[in-house]
């Protein structure tokens, strides 16, 4: 098969579902300063970094913070989930995931990580799928969170492929902006309500059928 196109995923949302974990964090975190954000308020979080995120949040909640107490409360945020995910095993895959990875490692198709996690290597680690991947870039790689494109135009490098060629999956508007701006095709993984500026949506893996792939990494 042609392997002229490699393929980006994002990881929070994509792979695993670890944004309830950040949910339980990021609440608790608001809590303890006094006020407390919803599930809605999450969502404006998903691919966002960990300082941009906690900017959002403080604003929210009309908390200032000094630097050392801003680092201290990402610290202990970060603490918060990795209790949640350290128990995270390869159970915690997503449906329908392995079965686009297999297919895509069998065809000699190489596929990165495009991450804003700083944890993202650990959490690849658990779930037994780092070895699988040619390149992880993640939140320890980048300066500029999405929808800057940074993260997948570094992730396309380490592939060797030109961004034209990439195909990138991802949960967050901020991550499918992130990857139009970067010239490459946005799978979008929720709702066609919210991801709109994909270049096409399904709401998770199992309704993603394989010929659908090989058309994509083929054409």
């Amino acid at each position: 098969m042609n392997n002229s196109k490699g393929v980006i995923f994002d990881l929070d949302g994509v792979i695993v579902d670890t944004a309830r974990y950040h949910y339980l964090a990021w609440r608790k975190l608001a809590n303890d300063l006094g006020f407390d954000i919803t599930e809605t308020q999450n969502e404006e979080l998903k691919g966002v970094s960990r300082v941009a995120s906690l900017e959002k949040i403080l604003g929210w909640g009309n908390v200032s913070l000094s630097q050392d107490e801003f680092m201290e409360q990402m610290a202990i945020k970060n603490d918060n989930y990795l209790s949640y995910i350290s128990t995270m095993t390869a159970k915690d895959i997503l449906p329908g995931v392995s079965k686009v990875l297999d297919f895509l490692t069998e065809n000699e198709i190489p596929f990165a990580l495009g991450s804003a996690s700083k944890n993202a290597r650990g959490i690849l680690e658990k779930i037994n799928l780092y070895h699988r991947f040619s390149a992880i870039v993640d939140g320890n790689n980048v300066s500029k969170a999405k929808p800057n494109p940074e993260v997948f135009l570094i992730a396309a490098k380490e592939l060797e492929m030109a961004p034209s060629n990439c195909i990138v999956f991802e949960d967050s508007v901020a991550g499918v902006q992130a990857a139009n701006a970067a010239n490459m095709v946005s799978i979008g993984i929720g709702e066609k309500s919210v991801l709109n500026e994909a270049d096409h949506v399904f709401s998770d893996f199992t309704k993603i059928e394989i010929e659908f792939i090989k058309n994509l990494v083929t054409r």
